[in-house]
């Protein structure tokens, strides 16, 4: 779930899904996803790079 999106740095907080206290801050948002539809509470899928590493991570998508 999308908490906050930062338009500057284009990176977004976001809450693991299934975790009421995990969420990871400064995550890089695709360029290709418009900051018009980055809006807290939206569901967004999150592609992980290193699963030993949970902000290593890039948000591809938007929906809901």
């Amino acid at each position: 779930v999308l908490r906050s999106f930062d338009s500057g740095g284009y990176t977004a907080v976001v809450q693991v899904a299934g975790s009421l206290g995990v969420w990871l801050p400064s995550v890089p948002v695709s360029r290709a996803i418009a900051a018009a539809e980055l809006t807290a509470g939206r569901q967004v899928a999150v592609l992980f790079f290193d699963p030993a590493s949970p902000t290593d991570a890039v948000v591809t998508a938007v929906w809901a």
